[in-house]
């Protein structure tokens, strides 16, 4: 992260934990935050989601969901001590509890739950060349933003599929803009089906999404089953088909030092308000199952939210 982006963020921080003793506010003083991701995307608007309903649990705290790059950017937010959850894709915990790139050593991450499946959406114009991963080769495409697991994910997509094009880091809101007045080929975006600024792009120039299918054997090979295929419904996006692409799932992670009574009260809210938790945008492709929330892969749950869990549910 850039020291301008890392200073406006810290800033965002600060002025969304300063309401938590302003008017209104009913204590006790325990303030939490949660580094979510860009506007516009399904990470935020699960945080904000989050957050009031930690806001109105036992025991009380105040939560800010701040909009980050998403999931690297996350993940070294909590390492750092400047956020105390994280949403971020289980391909970039992977790498951080391991010390793989892009991190330079190992993360300790403790997980709260498996709370959704996040959709990769390559996305092109629909009166343009591309149609296919093939098609990339050469061509001006952006990856998601810098620290975003679009990114991480991007970059072994391609490597996977053994293409080289002409790959840039956008934020969602400039990639679509990009893609819209041609100045790029193809955007990548991680998230929810349907994202909305991907619905309105679709509404105002027309977009086609390209199937991930047959690069899925080889991302795996390379990287594990932290990938698997999944589909975008038909109509997710008004008059595009259904396309198979690949869905990681979405990891909620705090660092080891959260206490477990915080960890615990995440976690009931996860197991017992997920119908709560849904954005207006999801179509029901995305979930948060508690039968699914324990499913965290390498990642060993918080000790307060495995004592929840038992507690739930035996």
């Amino acid at each position: 992260m850039t020291v301008a982006r890392r200073t406006a963020l810290l800033g965002g921080l600060a002025a969304a934990l300063a309401g938590c003793s302003g008017p209104g506010y009913r204590g006790p003083q325990r303030s939490l935050t949660i580094a979510a991701g860009e506007r516009g995307g399904f990470y935020l608007a699960f945080a904000e989601l989050l957050a009031a309903e930690l806001d109105r649990a036992e025991p009380r705290l105040h939560c800010a969901a701040v909009s980050t790059e998403a999931s690297v950017d996350n993940i070294g937010l909590v390492r750092d001590g400047e956020a105390d959850l994280a949403l971020t894709l289980a391909d970039a915990v992977e790498a951080a509890v391991t010390g793989a790139a892009p991190f330079p050593g190992r993360v300790p991450l403790r997980a709260i739950g498996r709370v959704y499946e996040n959709y990769l959406q390559f996305v092109a114009r629909a009166d343009g060349p591309v149609r296919t991963v093939g098609d990339l080769a050469g061509r001006r495409v952006s990856l998601g933003a810098a620290g975003s697991g679009a990114a991480l994910t991007g970059d072994r997509l391609l490597a996977a599929a053994g293409l080289s094009a002409r790959t840039g880091h956008l934020p969602l809101a400039e990639a679509v803009a990009a893609l819209r007045e041609r100045r790029i080929d193809a955007l990548l975006w991680s998230g929810g089906v349907p994202t909305p600024a991907l619905a309105e792009l679709n509404r105002r120039a027309g977009l086609v999404l390209l199937p991930l299918d047959g690069v899925l054997p080889a991302l795996r090979a390379a990287h594990g089953p932290v990938y698997q295929e999944v589909r975008v419904p038909a109509d997710a996006y008004a008059g595009v088909p259904a396309v198979p692409t690949i869905g990681v799932a979405n990891l909620l992670v705090s660092a080891p030092s959260l206490p477990d009574d915080v960890a615990a009260a995440v976690t009931r809210v996860l197991g017992t308000r997920a119908a709560n938790l849904v954005p207006e945008q999801a179509v029901g492709a995305q979930y948060l199952d508690v039968r699914t929330l324990i499913g965290t892969r390498s990642v060993p749950l918080h000790p307060g939210a495995a004592a929840a869990y038992r507690a739930l549910h035996g």
